[in-house]
């Protein structure tokens, strides 16, 4: 299966570890915060004592029942509106962005307060004695206020909740975290295109030769991340050369090639050589059920075009959503434009290439961007605009190499627009932005006209 997951990203990803450990701190402080109370009771300045809890056991005991039961009660509202949330998001966005939601730490942390209050009264509720019969009498003052002030606490929280799910279930919202989270990854993985005057093309990496072997896949799924440092190291030690030829996000489906290995000197391997390597670069390939941004700098563009395929489907017809979601689209292309796509080259300590692992191009990227899109926005005049918009936006960005790929789209969309049933002035605005985008190719951006 591949290396795990990063700690960290692993917890960020779910929704119970948080909560969880505030269970297991409030049983913690349940049970050692009477115990230090019983100690310090005698010693507390009377000015401070007036603030402490001043009833007796059985009041106590009434407060913290309360406390509880309302926690709980809090607790399965929340619930009940993230699901609600996560329903939502789903049928009317994406189901792609129900990642989103399970790493708001809003969620996690509202979860985690209510879950420790509830905890943290049952636990003090044990240790409230009245005295009665032989049993020695316990009042925690300190730890009765304490649940009291989680209390509040958590009510606070709840309405802070309350107006972050309001906020968090607007489409805007929705996109804009997305392109946040995307941007990051693109600006973690990628690095910015340097800058070459005389136009030299960067060194090409090595091709497989003919009888290389098949590097197949030790499981199916979704490819989330590949251990740089793990397939180095065996393609040294096999003194081999290692292409892995299905970027971050890939489908993968155990047993089938998804790179080659091949000798660096043309000497055929050992047998055991042979199987180690291919074994040992197998697992190097971390695949998961569903798409990561780990190592995915096309997943951010994946969620904004479901949004915006989705709006303009038939049961939605939200063609204002398609623009903005096509906007964010924009801006993450332009930034995409500006890194470099070219495959990622992994050295032995004597600058030889050892490992080859691919990248998604622009050319990629941009028709995952619009292809879709542009299928189901093809009557749509704005969703049309907006596609060319985006062009031009991206050639304006663009290096030489790259303005084939947004040729080959303005094509596309001028195709797919001349066969739509338009008005004159819809076809007036569409010629000229075809127009825009092809300046732009050049250099140019002329000013709008004003007035």
């Amino acid at each position: 299966m591949g290396p795990l997951p990063p700690l960290g990203e692993m917890l960020r990803a779910r929704l119970w570890p948080v909560p969880a450990l505030a269970v297991v701190l409030a049983v913690a402080l349940g049970v050692g915060l009477p115990r230090l109370d019983a100690r310090i009771r005698t010693g507390i300045p009377p000015s401070l004592a007036d603030y402490l809890f001043g009833g007796d056991p059985d009041a106590a005991r009434a407060l913290l029942a309360a406390i509880a039961g309302s926690l709980i009660t809090a607790t399965t509202l929340t619930l009940s509106l993230t699901v609600v949330t996560l329903q939502l998001a789903s049928s009317q966005f994406s189901p792609r962005l129900l990642r989103t939601f399970s790493q708001d730490g809003y969620v996690q942390a509202t979860l985690a307060l209510f879950l420790a209050t509830f905890t943290y009264a049952l636990t003090v509720l044990r240790t409230v004695r009245s005295g009665s019969g032989n049993e020695t009498p316990a009042l925690p003052q300190v730890s009765i206020t304490v649940a009291f002030l989680l209390t509040l606490a958590s009510m606070f929280v709840l309405v802070v909740f309350l107006s972050h799910l309001a906020r968090k279930i607007r489409v805007e919202t929705m996109l804009r975290d997305v392109h946040v989270d995307a941007d990051t990854t693109i600006r973690r993985l990628l690095p910015e295109a340097e800058a070459d005057p005389a136009g030299t093309p960067p060194p090409a990496p090595p091709e497989p030769p003919a009888g290389a072997l098949p590097l197949l896949a030790a499981s199916s799924g979704f490819l989330s991340a590949v251990d740089e440092g793990a397939i180095l190291s065996a393609a040294i030690e096999a003194d081999a050369v290692v292409l892995v030829d299905r970027s971050p996000g890939s489908s993968l489906i155990s047993g089938t090639p998804v790179g080659a290995v091949w000798p660096r000197t043309g000497r055929p391997f050992a047998p055991e050589v042979r199987e180690e390597l291919v074994s040992s670069a197998a697992r190097t390939l971390t695949t998961e059920p569903e798409r990561t941004p780990r190592q995915d700098v096309s997943f951010g563009l994946r969620q904004l075009t479901d949004v915006a395929t989705r709006a303009l489907s038939p049961g939605i017809n939200d063609p204002t959503t398609a623009v903005h979601a096509l906007s964010h689209s924009s801006a993450l292309l332009c930034e995409l434009a500006r890194r470099d796509p070219s495959p990622r080259l992994l050295h032995d300590d004597r600058g030889r290439i050892r490992v080859v692992l691919r990248r998604a191009n622009l050319a990629e990227l941009l028709r995952l961007g619009i292809a879709q899109p542009l299928c189901y926005g093809a009557a749509e005049p704005a969703v049309l605009a907006r596609l060319l918009m985006l062009l031009r936006e991206l050639a304006w960005h663009s290096r030489p190499e790259q303005r084939a790929a947004i040729v080959e789209q303005l094509t596309r969309v001028r195709d797919v627009a001349a066969g739509q049933e338009l008005g004159p002035a819809d076809r007036a605005d569409i010629a000229a932005l075809t127009a825009l985008v092809e300046q732009a190719l050049t250099g140019e951006w002329p000013p709008a006209t004003v007035g």
